[in-house]
């Protein structure tokens, strides 16, 4: 997957909308998965592409997920 050619504001969107999932998995108490593997390794290139870029950005919290 080539994130480079996606711009600033979809990156940050799209890692955004992956964090807003989590929470709210770690609201119901990470008793219901919203969030598997595969949507973890995505946020995760996202993240190393928004790193790269060195966007302002607001971590996503896996632990209860």
């Amino acid at each position: 997957m080539d994130l480079s050619t996606s711009n600033d504001q979809s990156l940050l969107a799209y890692y955004e909308s992956i964090r807003r999932q989590v929470a709210a998995a770690n609201r119901l108490g990470g008793r219901h998965r919203l969030a598997g593997t595969r949507i973890r390794q995505y946020a995760e290139k996202l993240k190393d592409e928004i790193v790269r870029r060195r966007l302002t950005f607001t971590p996503i919290d896996w632990t209860s997920s």
